[in-house]
């Protein structure tokens, strides 16, 4: 077996849209990055590298790539997803949370699940929580929001 840990912290913009865990969620300002700046997926895509021992976020998905800017985070999580695969291993439990204090993040857990599933993850192996930061520093201001994601990954025996 294998655990990583991923991180991942936006800026709240105006003019952008709110995408958290593949959802956009309906709220006045959205998250500032070269691509969709979902915190979730980027969270748990560094986790998962992480877990496989091949750097980070940035190594695969450089924001001086052209070719990722708004791009979906979700498109990101796929190609780990099948990274993880073909090193051998599997995606046994994925464990986030997401820190906003505002919009409310809990109404939309289950699509949440529902578009990471998509991303080649079962849904029952991903939890997703909700917190808020208790009005405390830049995310308790509403300045931005931030996730975290472990991940358990398991091996998976090769078919020789």
């Amino acid at each position: 077996m294998r655990i990583g840990i991923g991180y991942d912290s936006h800026k709240l913009v105006e003019g952008r849209k709110l995408v958290i865990g593949g959802v956009t969620i309906p709220f006045k300002k959205g998250l500032s990055g070269h691509s969709d700046a979902d915190v979730l997926c980027h969270a748990i895509t560094d986790a998962l590298i992480g877990a496989l021992g091949l750097g980070d976020i940035g190594r695969h998905f450089p924001d001086t790539e052209p070719k990722w800017k708004d791009a979906s985070s979700i498109e990101f999580l796929k190609r780990i997803v099948k990274l993880t695969y073909v090193n051998s291993y599997e995606v046994s439990w994925i464990d986030s949370v997401v820190i906003a204090e505002k919009p409310k993040i809990a109404p939309f857990i289950y699509d949440m699940q529902k578009a990471i599933s998509g991303a080649g993850i079962p849904i029952g192996a991903i939890n997703i929580k909700a917190k808020t930061n208790e009005g405390m520093g830049f995310i308790g201001r509403g300045q931005g929001i931030a996730a975290y994601a472990v991940c358990i990954l398991r091996r998976v025996e090769q078919i020789t």
